[in-house]
């Protein structure tokens, strides 16, 4: 069976490794974690980033600003839920600036998107 041509794969596998994470996330947060505020700001930004991924992957739209859009929400959220976790769990950052590194993909992800309003419309 052949996908349809119009969903984005890597958009909606973005979306679903978000879901879980911030699923996962809110779990540890409420039964694992030392400080429950840490794994629950994973989880609100993996919860909060998912379905935008999921709407960009269903929206038939192929232009490169939603691309890279989709690139920009999903590196950027994924950076800085990986270092927040890592300093839950193991006490430590994953590198200097990861956090801030990966909030400042996530706006500009978002940037994109409203920029998308004003890009010509190419339906899959």
């Amino acid at each position: 069976m052949t996908q349809p041509a119009d969903k984005n794969r890597a958009m909606l596998l973005g979306a679903g490794i978000l879901g879980i994470g911030g699923v996962a996330a809110a779990a540890a947060s409420a039964h694992a974690a030392s400080d429950p505020r840490l794994l629950g700001s994973v989880a609100l930004v993996c919860l909060a980033h998912a379905p935008a991924m999921l709407a960009l992957g269903l929206s038939g739209r192929k232009d490169l600003i939603l691309r890279l859009a989709g690139l920009l929400l999903f590196a950027g959220a994924a950076l800085f839920s990986a270092d927040i976790a890592m300093r839950a769990f193991a006490g430590d950052r994953l590198f200097a600036m990861a956090a801030p590194s990966g909030g400042i993909a996530m706006m500009a992800g978002w940037l994109a998107v409203a920029a998308s309003a004003f890009s010509p419309s190419r339906e899959a």
